[in-house]
């Protein structure tokens, strides 16, 4: 059984101005008699910067019985102590939510439950099927029913769909990967076992830890971090991790062969700088990819100082390899989070004031060099500018540690076409329409040197380039 609460959600900060992450997933086996529900209560908590719309978390109780709570808002403010003690359980799994395929209603909260013929499962999903209307349809005509816009409640169906033949669970979800094309870090839990799959690109992260004698998966290293469990390994792009008990065995679900498609943003933005993702840190990447962005666009200035939070590792590397003192210039509230959105334009810029405030006293009279993380449709960012310069900035030079994002994101990236500036207006007009003095993007050539960039396997920067690893015809996959 799951309790759902739908708390109100706040309103947040300028949702459109950055690209957004669709979700955090956390899972763990108890093997160590320790408070489960807890556990995955602090794993969210270290994701929360992956998803703040909703959160859940579902427990398989000493009973077997799988229960569960979610509702829609912050991990803190949909569970509290009465709630967690009754969470207790020996596999538990957890999710933090932004909704970039569905809704955001509670019926769209995770992790999703549901039948197959082995019992009763939970879900919790991050990414996006890009053929999942065309398996809706196919299985709406064998007469599946759908009760959310998830594509959770996709994997769900076809995993009940192939139970139906076979009992061997390793079978069912071998074929289940093998009808979904997209991206997907996935956690399921059935009654005594938890799962962790991968898609065959590996634009999704997902990692193994270990806690004595449990096992833990978790999106991001840092919540392994948080629980104190040590990191094992990554999941590897198309692998299935079955944990039960003390035992990992691992199969390939979808089609070997593919090259990896890690997708960049997370080392630009998404990811929290502490984690480290398919072995790179992402600390690391910020850092070169702001060196790198010094060298390409050097500027004479007095200060650098980044854009709290993401811009700040990169702003560090400008910093270091121009010669440019360091500083702070850009305050953040911190009790204002990333879901702090209003839909009107004018509240989108006034939010800017109340998540960010100057420091007059180290801007007065400066050459500003400003860092962020990426510009999507630009209204922070010309804000920002405003600000600095009323706050006697003499000059604002915006410098931008990823190249322009000019193309839609179709793996789980909140980014659309229609509100990309770079796609329609040159690096000069999108200087112009933010007052900025200068204004200069790292090359795709430059990020290609960054760590990620430059590791042997690849990575999905489709975001910049508009070439995508999933081609058309995978997408009109349908179910067989």
């Amino acid at each position: 059984m799951i309790v759902n609460r739908a708390s109100a959600l706040k309103p947040g900060m300028c949702g459109d101005c950055k690209p957004r992450e669709a979700c955090g997933v956390f899972g763990v086996v108890n093997n160590n008699g320790f408070d489960i529900a807890r556990m995955v209560y602090f794993g969210l908590y270290a994701l929360q910067h992956r998803g703040q719309e909703s959160c859940g978390i579902a427990v398989t109780n000493e009973n077997g019985v799988i229960i569960g709570h979610k509702g829609l808002g912050l991990v803190s403010e949909v569970f509290n102590d009465r709630i967690l003690d009754h969470l207790a359980g020996t596999v538990a799994i957890g999710h933090c939510r932004y909704s970039t395929a569905g809704g955001n209603s509670i019926e769209d909260t995770q992790p999703l439950m549901a039948n197959y013929k082995g019992g009763r499962m939970a879900i919790a999903h991050n990414g996006k099927l890009v053929n999942a209307e065309e398996i809706k349809r196919s299985l709406e005509e064998s007469g599946a029913i759908f009760q959310t816009s998830t594509d959770s409640e996709v994997f769900a169906n076809l995993i009940s769909r192939y139970s139906i033949k076979s009992d061997d669970l390793e079978d069912i979800l071998v074929k289940t990967v093998r009808q979904v094309a997209g991206a997907y870090a996935a956690v399921i839990m059935t009654r005594n076992s938890l799962i962790g799959m991968r898609d065959p690109w590996g634009l999704r992260p997902l990692c193994i830890g270990k806690l004595d004698d449990s096992i833990v998966l978790a999106s991001e290293s840092c919540a392994l971090d948080a629980v104190g469990a040590t990191f094992v390994r990554d999941v590897e792009p198309g692998e299935i991790v079955f944990v039960q008990d003390r035992e990992i065995r691992s199969i390939r679900g979808a089609a070997s062969g593919r090259p990896r498609h890690f997708c960049i943003f997370e080392h630009i933005y998404f990811a929290r700088p502490d984690s480290f993702i398919d072995g790179a840190s992402v600390y690391r990447a910020r850092l070169e990819a702001g060196r790198i962005l010094a060298i390409e666009h050097p500027v004479d200035a007095d200060l650098v100082v980044g854009v709290p939070d993401s811009g700040l590792t990169a702003a560090i590397g400008y910093s270091r390899q121009s010669g440019i003192p360091y500083g702070e210039a850009l305050i953040k509230n911190r009790y204002v989070g990333r879901t702090f959105i209003q839909p009107q334009q004018k509240m989108r810029e006034q939010s800017v004031d109340i998540k960010l405030n100057a420091l007059k006293e180290e801007i007065e009279g400066k050459r500003i060099v400003m860092i962020d993380d990426s510009i999507v449709r630009g209204t922070t960012t010309k804000k920002l500018v405003q600000m600095l310069k009323n706050s006697g900035a003499k000059e604002v030079h915006m410098r931008i540690s990823s190249p322009p994002v000019k193309f839609p994101c179709y793996f789980g990236i909140d980014i659309s076409a229609e509100n990309l500036i770079a796609a329609k207006k040159t690096i000069e007009e999108i200087r112009k329409n933010m007052g900025a003095d200068s204004l200069g993007f790292l090359s795709v050539e430059g990020l290609m040197k960054t760590p990620v960039g430059a590791r042997e396997t690849g990575f999905c920067a489709g975001c910049f380039t508009g070439k995508y690893p999933i081609n058309q015809e995978t997408k009109n996959r349908s179910v067989e």
